[in-house]
């Protein structure tokens, strides 16, 4: 199967599918600073907290400054566009309940972002104490790759966090070269602090990446998990492992 279908529309759509704790937010910086490209930050979030009833830190903003309706949402995310502009879209794949039509994104350019699912746990268990595999939306990634896979006849983009944190430019070349876009030299950098993108939940969660202009250099740290949480890092590691298979 091939990586990509060949779009002939004058704008490119980019859904980068992540769990949290990743570098999503990096990611969207990198693009987003891309002066053709708009990105777009988490645009299910309010849907899907609306829909679960789950008391995220800040639902009650959330779910006011967006949508809740997700027919709303993949409509926005496909009306029409200038041309010659990019959309980049931010995804948690948890976000997407099963009521979600899939085939809204049958024509972006879909590109799955994986970490290690310890790092991940790790990450998650420092900000929020009630973890489940749900929220760390690995399993979830693994359905929409397998989906969209079938849907559109291509196996979609899979590139690895630690990749890009380790070579930044080699991997986000080889990243732009599987998504058909030319490279810019301008993803390697932004600016500090809160991004007009950014969603109203950045208070809570973006603290660490509105400190930096670029991607750290990267560092080796050991992980250590509570005992509680083997069980669920154990759990995780076929659906990565599945989806590593593909990496970039």
């Amino acid at each position: 199967m091939s990586r990509i279908r060949s779009n002939k529309e004058d704008v490119i759509r980019v859904s980068m599918w992540s769990g949290p704790r990743n570098i999503s937010t990096a990611m969207m910086r990198s693009f987003g600073s891309r002066p053709e490209c708009l990105a777009v930050d988490e645009p299910f979030y309010a849907y899907y907290l609306a829909k679960t009833g789950l008391k995220h830190p800040m639902h009650e903003e959330i779910i006011a400054s967006q949508t809740t309706d997700w027919r709303v949402v993949s409509e926005n995310l496909n009306a029409p566009r200038p041309a010659g502009g990019m959309l980049y879209i931010k995804h948690m794949t948890h976000h997407m309940t099963p009521e979600v039509d899939l085939g809204c994104f049958q024509d972006h350019r879909n590109c799955f972002l994986i970490r290690d699912p310890k790092r991940v746990i790790a990450s998650y268990a420092a900000k929020w104490d009630q973890i489940t595999t749900e929220d760390i939306g690995i399993k979830r990634q693994l359905e929409i790759f397998r989906t969209l896979e079938k849907q559109t006849g291509q196996t979609p983009i899979v590139i690895e966090a630690e990749d890009i944190l380790r070579q930044p430019e080699a991997m986000l070349k080889k990243l732009c070269a599987a998504l058909d876009i030319s490279w810019n030299q301008e993803m390697l950098s932004w600016q500090k602090g809160r991004h007009p993108e950014d969603g109203v939940w950045a208070t809570h969660w973006y603290a660490s990446v509105e400190e930096t202009t670029g991607f750290a250099p990267y560092e080796e740290r050991e992980i250590k998990l509570k005992p509680e949480l083997e069980a669920l890092l154990e759990e995780q590691m076929p659906y990565y492992d599945a989806l590593r298979s593909h990496k970039i």
